[in-house]
C-alpha cells in the first residue's frame, strides 16, 4: 500500500531564510524502477541512492523539461542514470558487466559486503544536465569521480563548480529478510545569498554557528528515522530544527515514469540503413527493448521500411 509521506520532496528554510534545503523519501518509484531490471544487489543500491540525489538536485532547481543525473565510469558498473522530468516522473537504469562486477569483489574479498558507488563505478565523471527544449540552450554541469561515497562526489561538485556551501546525507534501506522493498532517502542544506530579514541581521560569527549546528543535527538523523513510515517529512525536519525558525515549503509528489514509446522506437529504427536492419532481424522481426523500463517492443521488417 501506498505511503503519503514517501515519493515527496520537502523544501524548508532555517534561520530567517539563511538556510535552503530539501528531504526527499523514495519507496514507491523504487519499487516501479529496480523491480523491471533485478539487478545484482550493489548495482540496485547505487542506483537507488542515485535516484535520491537526481530528486533532491532536479527540486532545487526551476526548470520545464528534463533534469538528468548520469555517472559514467570505467569500472564494473559503466553508467547510473536517472531522468527526473519537471512534471515529477522518475526513471532510472544501469549498465554494468556482471562477470566484471563479481571478480571485482572477489579480488577485493567483499562478497558479502554491499560496496559504495565509487568502487563499483571506477574513474570516470559525473554530470548532471538539464534539457528544455530544442529552443533553448543545453545546462552541463560535470566533475570527476573523486570520493569514498556519492555523497562526497556530489559535494565536490558543490564546491568545486557552484561554490555553494552544502551539507548533504544520503541513505539506501535494502530489502532485509522476506521483505522486497528498496527504500532510499536524502537531506540536503545550502547557504543562501542574505538579501533582508533576519538572516541579514545575523553575524558572521552567528552565521557560522548556525551552519555548524545544522551540519550536527543532519549527521544526527538516522536510518530509523528517515524510515519510519508513521513519520512526515514535516515531522522529521520539526525534529531537526524546530529552535532553528524551521519554515516548511512546498511538497512534491513524485512517481514512475517511462518517455519511452513504440512511435518513438519505429522512428529511430526506420532511420537505420536496409542492411544494418537485416543484421538486426531475428525470425523476421527487430525486438527492442527499453533500458529504463524493459518494455519490449516487437517490429515487422516491413514496417520499418514502410514508416
Amino acid at each position: 500500500m501506498s505511503n503519503k509521506n514517501f515519493d515527496s520532496c520537502v523544501s524548508f528554510y532555517t534561520h530567517g531564510g539563511a538556510f535552503t534545503g530539501r528531504i526527499v523519501r523514495l519507496n514507491d518509484v523504487l519499487q516501479n524502477i529496480l523491480s523491471r531490471h533485478q539487478y545484482p544487489v550493489d548495482v540496485s543500491s547505487a542506483l537507488a541512492e542515485t535516484t535520491a540525489l537526481s530528486v533532491l538536485l532536479s527540486d532545487a532547481l526551476k526548470y520545464n523539461g528534463l533534469f538528468t543525473l548520469q555517472i559514467q565510469g570505467n569500472g564494473p558498473v559503466s553508467v547510473l542514470v536517472t531522468d527526473v522530468t519537471s512534471e515529477g516522473k522518475i526513471r532510472s537504469c544501469a549498465k554494468f558487466d556482471e562477470e566484471k562486477l563479481q571478480e571485482a569483489k572477489r579480488l577485493r574479498k567483499t562478497q558479502d559486503i554491499v560496496e559504495e558507488l565509487p568502487h563499483l563505478v571506477g574513474g570516470g565523471y559525473m554530470a548532471f544536465t538539464i534539457d528544455q527544449g530544442p529552443e533553448t540552450q543545453l545546462y552541463q554541469g560535470i566533475v570527476d569521480l573523486q570520493g569514498k561515497n556519492l555523497t562526497e562526489l556530489a559535494l565536490r561538485y558543490f564546491k568545486q563548480s557552484e561554490q555553494i556551501d552544502t551539507i548533504l546525507k544520503l541513505f539506501v534501506k535494502r530489502p532485509e529478510g522476506e521483505s522486497q522493498t528498496w527504500q532510499a532517502a536524502g537531506i540536503m542544506m545550502q547557504k543562501v545569498a542574505l538579501k533582508g530579514g533576519k538572516a541579514q541581521e545575523m553575524t558572521e560569527d552567528e552565521l557560522k554557528e548556525a551552519w555548524h549546528e545544522a551540519e550536527v543535527f543532519i549527521e544526527s538523523l538516522s536510518e530509523n528515522e528517515v524510515f519510519d513510515a508513521d513519520l512526515s517529512s514535516a515531522d522529521i525536519l520539526y525534529r531537526l530544527f524546530h529552535l532553528s525558525g524551521l519554515e516548511i515549503g512546498r511538497e512534491r509528489r513524485y512517481e514512475f515514469g517511462c518517455r519511452c514509446s513504440r512511435e518513438k522506437l519505429l522512428n529511430t529504427l526506420s532511420a537505420f540503413p536496409e542492411d544494418r536492419l537485416n543484421e538486426m532481424l531475428e525470425n523476421g522481426k527487430i525486438t527492442a527493448t527499453c533500458q529504463f523500463c524493459s518494455e519490449k517492443y516487437v517490429f515487422d521488417k516491413s514496417e520499418l521500411i514502410k514508416h
